[in-house]
């Protein structure tokens, strides 16, 4: 049991987490294994300064403890700080995964999953193909001076066949792959594998690049996902406002921001690679909308970003493991559906683009989508394939160019990488969100 000190604000935070990693490259097997790591990350506040530890002595976390006190300044008012008030004193435990964890299946088990797949990996064209299978389960004990005492797990495993196809010096590489919080979500079918290689190589054979300009755009809801996590989550995490007076005004909760049929919030409560009851300050988590209908409504924030800002904590406050300190991160970041069906949405674009998934994102105030997967859209249909280097744009512009939603939205998942910020990655996030139809859109 641990003794916290008065004067002193402090939590601990330990992470007992369990991985699974298997790699096939042409079939022959690369990497096959199972590793534990428990850690534990200790913070004392004294009202002016933090104090960090990371360690994996757990049976020392007192000591770990009293040496950070040692070095703060005690604080008789230290629950009157603006910081200190707003950590919450929640209590849980919750064993979400108990019933399908990851760790009751073998590492023979998993790598079936792979190994099934491999006679279907057959084609002309492909030269190579890697699969690999990952997974993670994670336990989380979280306690603070002010009460806190939390017990919560999550998990995450994926699969994935990256492909290489070729035909003479052209070449095109593909993924299929599927991502969720339990083995059983994670299946890809027979003839999702057949599908995805002849989609391959109709793109590989038929794909004429396009001529540069500005189109209709329909993005899928793994790229609306990405645009909305690049171009706008990452303005919505509040420490990037904290001295910038500029962003502030740009950003201002109230101002109109984008089309008034937009919605986008961020959860950790969402099912998948998101999922985080609890932020790692002991916050519970939150629905937290960013934009509704239009209007910038809200953002993102850890208890000091909340004091600095004079706005209320949401749940997202993050660290990638216990090697570093919690700071804003997103969770799920989700678009909201609208009412048009897909066929209805498309039905909308006479000549345009369709944006099915994408290489890699990046942006701020500016956004720059790598498409990998892309089609022409004439007279409402997806028609052939196309090579597209980038979709560009200016966020506020795009945001309100928005003029389509389809009536579902999907939540991607994804068990391999994950979002960067300040040296700390990969953090796991979902995003995603319906069919979107934006009116004019760079296309390159």
């Amino acid at each position: 049991m641990l003794k916290f000190k008065d004067g002193f604000y402090a939590d601990v935070r330990v992470e007992t987490v369990f991985t699974t990693s298997i790699k096939y490259r042409d079939g022959a097997l690369e990497e096959s294994k199972n590793t534990t790591v428990k850690k534990a990350f200790l913070r004392v506040f004294d009202g002016d300064m933090w104090y960090y530890a990371s360690t994996y002595k757990l049976d020392d976390l007192q000591g770990e403890l009293d040496r950070l006190y040692a070095n703060a300044t005690p604080d008789k008012n230290i629950l009157k700080n603006a910081t200190v008030k707003r950590f919450e004193v929640n209590k849980a435990d919750i064993k979400k995964f108990a019933d399908c964890c990851v760790k009751d299946k073998t590492i023979a088990e998993k790598s079936k999953l792979l190994t099934d797949k491999f006679p279907l990996l057959k084609s002309e064209h492909l030269k190579m193909f890697v699969a690999v299978y990952s997974d993670k389960y994670c336990q989380i004990e979280f306690l603070s001076s002010k009460g806190a005492d939390i017990k919560y797990d999550f998990q995450l495993c994926g699969m994935a066949f990256s492909l290489s196809f070729a035909d003479g010096e052209n070449n095109f590489s593909s993924r299929i792959d599927r991502s969720g919080d339990c083995i059983e979500s994670i299946l890809i079918s027979d003839a999702e594998v057949v599908d995805g290689i002849k989609e391959s190589e109709n793109f590989l054979m038929n794909a004429k690049p396009v001529t540069a300009g500005e189109y209709p755009v329909i993005l899928s809801p793994e790229t609306t996902g990405v645009f909305a996590h690049e171009s706008f989550g990452h303005k919505s995490e509040a420490d990037f406002m904290i001295g910038d007076e500029t962003m502030k005004k740009e950003w201002a909760i109230g101002k109109k921001v984008g089309s008034d049929i937009l919605s986008i919030y961020d959860s950790g409560l969402e099912d998948g690679s998101g999922y985080r009851p609890y932020d790692d300050e002991g916050t519970k988590a939150k629905k937290t909308y960013l934009i509704k209908n239009g209007v910038l409504t809200g953002r993102l924030h850890s208890a000091a970003t909340a004091t600095d800002l004079g706005e209320d904590v949401t749940g997202n406050a993050r660290a990638v493991s216990c090697d570093f300190e919690p700071i804003v991160r997103m969770t799920s970041t989700i678009v909201e559906a609208g009412s048009l069906t897909k066929e209805e949405l498309f039905a909308g674009v006479k000549h345009g683009y369709f944006i099915k998934d994408h290489k890699h994102g990046s942006g701020m105030s500016t956004f720059t989508i790598a498409p990998n997967l892309a089609y022409e859209i004439v007279d409402g249909k997806i028609g052939d394939p196309v090579k597209i280097a980038v979709i560009t744009g200016n966020v506020f512009e795009t945001l309100n160019l928005i003029d389509g939603l389809s009536d579902k939205a999907e939540i991607i998942s994804s068990a391999f990488g994950g979002c960067g910020k300040m040296e700390q990655m990969p953090l796991h996030v979902s995003f995603g969100g319906p069919y979107v139809r934006i009116s004019k859109m760079n296309v390159q």
